[in-house]
């Protein structure tokens, strides 16, 4: 990945068309879900879950909760990526590692744990809510990575969640926030869309 940050945003634009002859590795594929773990989270509770639909018979099932969306099935890889809820369980497994580095002690760990388990516990809406936000930030993170591996990229919502959850057998603590179709770029897909000016989506306070 040569190009700046800012490079990679000032030249993404959301793929609607994919190139078929072209397939992505098992590796580019592993690599954009270990940069996409590289992405923010509370406390570091990466409570996020990346289920990679490559097979036929796994895009076909895709395609008939995505409303027939073309550009699931013709993607080299499409992405349900979902963040998880009761994640304030997890958190002391999730941290052990950088514990394990010398980054924090097993103290802070105590005291992260006990402040996220007083937030979220038997509070479905604060737990759905950072699910929704971990997933988002590590689906943004993809699609730039992607863009830096020469590769083409797209956010979805547009799919029927409880048809998702019932055809990849999602467990209740599993919410799909988002599809991230990823491949090679066919021709005659748009340009970037132009956007509102800064001084228009701004406040300086």
């Amino acid at each position: 990945m040569t190009n700046t940050i800012a490079e990679l945003i000032e030249n993404r634009s959301s793929i609607g068309r994919y190139d078929t002859e072209r397939q992505m590795s098992d590796e580019q594929v592993n690599e954009l879900v270990r940069l996409a773990t590289l992405s923010p989270s509370a406390f570091n509770i990466q409570n996020w879950r990346f289920i990679a639909v490559r097979s036929d018979e796994a895009k076909q099932k895709l395609l008939e909760v995505s409303y027939g969306q073309q550009k699931v099935a013709d993607a080299s890889v499409t992405f349900i990526v979902c963040g998880l809820t009761e994640a304030y369980g997890d958190l002391p497994a999730a941290l052990q590692p950088s514990v394990d580095a010398g980054i924090i002690n097993q103290s802070l760990v105590a005291d992260w744990t006990a402040m996220m388990t007083e937030s979220q516990q038997g509070n479905p809406q604060a737990q759905r809510d950072e699910a929704i936000r971990t997933a988002s930030l590590a689906s943004m993170t993809m699609m730039l990575a992607a863009e830096g591996m020469g590769l083409g990229s797209g956010a979805m919502t547009g799919f029927d969640m409880e048809g998702l959850v019932e055809a990849f057998e999602l467990s209740p603590r599993e919410i799909p926030v988002m599809l991230v179709t990823v491949g090679y770029p066919a021709a005659n897909n748009w340009p970037q869309k132009h956007r509102l000016p800064v001084e228009q989506v701004m406040t300086t306070v």
